[in-house]
C-alpha cells in the first residue's frame, strides 16, 4: 500500500500519522465505531481536523488494504500485549 505524506511506517508492522504517535488503526477503529471527524478530534485533540479528514478519505479510498492492515494489528480479545518480547 502506497502511503501519502501524512502517514508513515516507523516499522514494517506499524503505520502512524506523520508527526504524531497515533496509529492509523486507532483512527480507523473509532471511525468504524461510528465516530465522525469532529468526534475523532475530541478523542485526539492534538490532530488537526483537516488531517483527520485526510486520514478518513485515505481509509475510504483504500478500505480493503487498510482493513487488512488493521486486522493484522489486532490483538486477540482478552489478550494482554507483552511490554517486551522475550
Amino acid at each position: 500500500m502506497q502511503l501519502p505524506d501524512f502517514l508513515f511506517r516507523p516499522s514494517p508492522e506499524a503505520i502512524r500519522l506523520t508527526g504524531h504517535r497515533i496509529g492509523l488503526q486507532h483512527v480507523v477503529d473509532f471511525y468504524n465505531q461510528g465516530f465522525s471527524a469532529e468526534m475523532l478530534l475530541e478523542q485526539f485533540p492534538s490532530l488537526p481536523l483537516a488531517l483527520i479528514h485526510k486520514v478518513i478519505a485515505f481509509y475510504l479510498e483504500n478500505q480493503a488494504e487498510v482493513d487488512a492492515y488493521v486486522a493484522s494489528t489486532a490483538t486477540p480479545e482478552g489478550a494482554i500485549p507483552s511490554a517486551s518480547p522475550n
